[in-house]
């Protein structure tokens, strides 16, 4: 069965008209009217409430139906004009739910229950409506109480608690949630039979030359009304027959078409490296999909770059200058880093401060001095030859210094709880930008003089997986999530390959492999196995895994102890523990590049915990490290391992991850802790005398105790 494009009109009139009943502006964290909440200690119920690190609270569960309340408020609150009730949370012990008792009286009926709060690995914003329940609140009551889970072991921080008004994008999410779930419904059930579809035409080649595409394929036995469409990125392809353009096919089966590579627009022009070509039949009232889209397969690159690989195993997550001492990067023989950079340093027009550059014939703008950060990290990482991959980030549109920028690159569909967005890959502007934001960033960064730094890779976005968190595009099954994530790859593949014929492209993924503790978060083996899938029917490009495999609780080092893992693919998690199981993913032909080159696979980001700083808690930090590296080090599969955290950071929930202690820390600010002369020694000749305490801590004689090298399937 062949599909035809047909736009759904109705869904299209439905959405119309509800987006009417709303003015579309950004969200916007500033309220002229909030009242900010504050817990207290009296009245606790089998919980413990202690002021944290991090300005805000911990909530330790010690038993069944723990509660704490907030202090009185000065006045009576009126719900009805502020219903929203918010707050950041961090957890990696997720509740079931969160239920609001607006007391006196404290009865259920005067209670509200929202869902519960997922793991969370950073401060997520949680927002819960009271509007729709006034008969919880329509009475005198003086305070709240919550409820944040029903049994014991349960850590919770929170922060920055306040009653508040929706903003006009909450207003606009809640009425258009019925038409975008009916949309998405239509969109999940094309794409699924898109993807699955033997068509009788293919494209089989698309080759990118300096000044033109050249697009061949064949037709099979088809031979009427026959075009050659293209479908520019950010278009659901099976939701339309608007192409960009049509080229006639006729003569053989076998065809081979030529176009010029730019098409003039009114500001610029376009560039078809970022179409996609397919085969349609024109029939009396539509356009017929007669083979699956292709991207781009090669692309003749600016540079004639070396390739470059790490010259060992040891590397450092999110370097950045500033945030510890260089020399760390000599003294522990770091060969790779990742970097974090987040696209708000793009801003809508000329001024003082700003770079311009050209990108498709348009001037867009960099901020100068957040450049010039990134120049002074990058710079230091060339200078030592470290292979640096660049994590890529979209803040939400409130994260950037020019709102107008932050809505246009922010994915439409995003919602506040995320910390970062998905990047707006659903309209040709959101696309543009982009595409400009990354190109300005491998131009300036693959130069052969290294004048600026140097990036060799992408790694796109963060944990994707737990994409509600880290890369937010709303509520989507794992298929439309990764049509928008799988688009989001090919535009970083596709730009970084104009400039170097050896920049990969990574998915980042969590240790949640079958398993998630999280409604809205993915398994990221279903993640891999639908980007395979297209890059099975849209044609094959040189992606990468970059997996973070932390021990099954972030805030227990003692890995070897982890107890949901096994060494199947079926695994629910892959931590250091079972780390020979991502190995055999990768080992697998299906899951090769052209089913001819096994992908490379980065540790890039994961860490050991001392739960405190103490002699013990240092130990069994310093072993877990121990125990991951010589599980790691003997499997040719994974290329490097980037450790997180350099520092110890007050921002991530209490975790004490660093090679380092916390810069504020008053007896020993940045002082080295005990797994810091351990990384130092890994892969050198004291390697071994270095390890050689965590043999007996652990409980094994040898490291081949712990080796797994039996049969995975």
């Amino acid at each position: 069965m062949y599909i035809t494009c047909k736009l759904n009109a109705t869904i299209l009139l439905i959405s119309v008209l509800l987006c009417c009943f709303v003015t579309a502006q950004s969200e916007t964290d500033l309220f002229s009217e909030a009242s900010r909440i504050y817990l207290l200690q009296d009245g606790i119920h089998n919980a413990q409430l202690s002021e944290s690190e991090t300005d805000g609270y911990e909530i330790i569960t010690t038993g069944f139906d723990p509660y704490v309340y907030t202090a009185p408020f000065a006045e009576k609150q009126d719900i009805a004009k502020h219903p929203v009730l918010t707050f950041e949370y961090f957890t990696v012990t997720p509740t079931d739910s969160v239920q609001i008792y607006f007391v006196p009286p404290e009865e259920e009926a005067r209670s509200i229950t929202g869902p519960g709060l997922g793991h969370s690995e950073g401060w997520t914003t949680y927002t819960l409506d009271l509007s729709t329940h006034p008969e919880a609140w329509a009475h005198n009551w003086e305070r709240l109480r919550f409820d944040f889970a029903d049994q014991a072991d349960r850590t919770v921080r929170i922060r920055n608690i306040k009653l508040r008004e929706p903003t006009e994008r909450e207003i606009e999410f809640a009425v258009t949630r019925k038409a975008r779930a009916l949309a998405d419904a239509t969109l999940e059930m094309n794409l699924q039979r898109y993807l699955d579809t033997a068509f009788p035409c293919a494209i089989n080649a698309v080759a990118v030359e300096r000044d033109t595409i050249t697009i061949s394929g064949n037709l099979g036995e088809m031979t009427e009304n026959l075009y050659l469409a293209e479908s520019p990125l950010y278009q659901h392809l099976t939701e339309t027959d608007d192409f960009a353009h049509l080229e006639p096919l006729t003569g053989t089966s076998i065809f081979e078409v030529t176009l010029e590579r730019f098409v003039p627009m009114e500001d610029g022009y376009y560039d078809r490296l970022m179409s996609r070509w397919l085969v349609v039949r024109k029939t009396d009232d539509a356009l017929e999909l007669l083979s699956h889209a292709r991207y781009t397969d090669t692309v003749e690159p600016k540079y004639n770059l070396p390739k470059e690989t790490p010259r060992s195993k040891k590397g450092l997550n999110a370097f950045r200058v500033g945030r510890g001492p260089v020399s760390d990067l000599d003294d522990l023989e770091i060969t790779s880093a990742t970097t974090n950079i987040l696209l708000h340093f793009m801003r809508k027009g000329p001024g003082d401060g700003r770079i311009p550059f050209e990108f498709n014939g348009k001037t867009y703008f960099a901020d100068e001095q957040e450049i010039l950060r990134i120049d002074g990290t990058l710079q230091e990482t060339a200078e030592r030859d470290i292979i640096v991959s660049a994590v890529i980030l979209v803040p939400k549109a409130n994260g950037f210094a020019d709102r107008e920028i932050g809505n246009i690159l922010q994915h439409p569909d995003c919602d506040p709880a995320g910390i970062y967005s998905m990047a707006n890959v659903t309209t040709a502007e959101g696309l543009e930008y982009y595409a400009a934001a990354l190109d300005f960033l491998a131009q300036r960064y693959t130069r052969p003089d290294k004048k600026f730094g140097r990036i060799h890779h992408w790694i796109v976005h963060n944990e994707v997986d737990a994409g509600w968190v880290w890369t937010n595009a709303g509520e989507k099954t794992p298929l439309l999530f990764m049509d928008q994530y799988h688009k989001s790859m090919r535009i970083a593949h596709l730009i970084g390959r104009k400039y170097s014929a050896h920049m990969l492209t990574f998915i980042s993924l969590t240790h949640h492999w079958n398993w998630t503790v999280d409604p809205k978060f993915y398994h990221s083996s279903e993640l891999l196995d639908i980007l395979l899938k297209f890059s099975e029917v849209e044609g094959d490009f040189r992606w990468a895994v970059a997996q973070h495999p932390y021990p099954q609780s972030l805030y227990n080092p003692r890995t070897w102890e982890d107890e949901k893992v096994n060494y199947t693919l079926e695994t629910p998690l892959i931590t250091y523990k079972n780390i020979e199981v991502l190995a055999a993913w990768a080992r697998q032909p299906h899951t090769f590049y052209l089913g001819e080159e096994m992908r490379v696979i980065h540790l890039s980001e994961q860490g050991l915990n001392s739960i405190e700083y103490s002699e013990e808690a240092f130990l069994d930090q310093a072993a877990g490290m121990a125990f991951a590296w010589k599980k790691f080090k003997v499997l040719p599969e994974i290329e490097v391992f980037q450790y997180h955290s350099w520092v110890d950071n007050r921002g991530e929930g209490g975790l004490r991850l660093g090679l380092r202690k916390f810069r504020d820390y008053d007896d020993d600010p940045f002082g080295k802790k005990p797994i810091w002369y351990l990384y130092q020694a890994l892969g050198t000749t004291d390697e071994d005398a270095a390890c050689a305490f965590a043999l007996e801590h652990i409980g094994i004689e040898s490291w081949d105790d712990v080796r797994y090298t039996g049969e995975i399937k």
